[in-house]
């Protein structure tokens, strides 16, 4: 596994590949992808182009928020692994719901909500309503990604904090159809497999196989 840290240009650059041993606490990143070209990539990181993506402002904001919370290292899938060495590609695969699982913090950034500036004196925040209809919930991906962490908490496009697992479990609970004991950290192991299929069935992936991938 390989982390991002800011250097001393303000940047962020990686980590050498860490075994499960060597690992420090770190953040880690939930979102949706845009254009596969304007995700920032291994290769951008590397060779130092990662901020001419529009996707930038996503890790940015990843770095920003971990160091908030006292973590020196982050993780992001776009650009933590090196998806021409086909063996690391698929430990990563296989390993993603234990690194999410390790995470101290998993931060979910939502591209498509947006915080209104009047939500805060509202009764019920406009951004509810882009909330429930995020993309992220439709994902097959992001399924492990609310599952796995210890901490989830969701974000704006703007980067604002719109709260947390537990804070918007009812929600949650509504719009996937998950077990609310689930969403509060019970082993997946007490669910039926039919019953962690349906809560897949909702989403979509990319890759066909890529659902049986995202339960792992």
């Amino acid at each position: 596994m390989r982390l991002l840290k800011r250097n001393h240009a303000n940047g962020y650059c990686l980590s050498d590949y860490l075994t499960k041993h060597e690992l420090p606490r770190y953040a880690i990143l939930s979102h949706t992808w845009g254009r596969e070209s304007e995700e920032v990539t291994f290769e951008d990181l590397t060779e130092g182009s990662a901020s001419a993506k529009a996707s930038y402002k996503k890790i940015k904001f990843c770095g920003e928020q971990a160091a908030q919370d006292d973590l020196d290292y982050f993780w992001v899938d776009s650009c933590c692994i090196k998806k021409s060495d086909t063996r690391e590609l698929s430990e990563a695969i296989n390993s993603m719901f234990r690194w999410y699982g390790r995470a101290a913090k998993c931060y979910v950034y939502l591209s498509d909500v947006s915080l209104g500036e009047d939500d805060a004196q509202q009764l019920q925040p406009t951004w509810e309503m882009a909330f429930r209809a995020s993309r992220w919930f439709t994902r097959g991906w992001t399924l492990q990604e609310l599952l796995a962490p210890r901490s989830v908490e969701f974000y704006s496009s703007e980067g604002k904090r719109l709260g947390d697992r537990e804070s918007l479990k009812l929600q949650i609970q509504e719009i996937t159809g998950i077990n609310a004991q689930a969403l509060q950290g019970s082993p997946l192991s007490g669910f039926s497999i039919e019953e962690r299929m349906l809560w897949a069935s909702r989403r979509v992936t990319k890759l066909e196989e890529d659902k049986a991938y995202s339960l792992l």
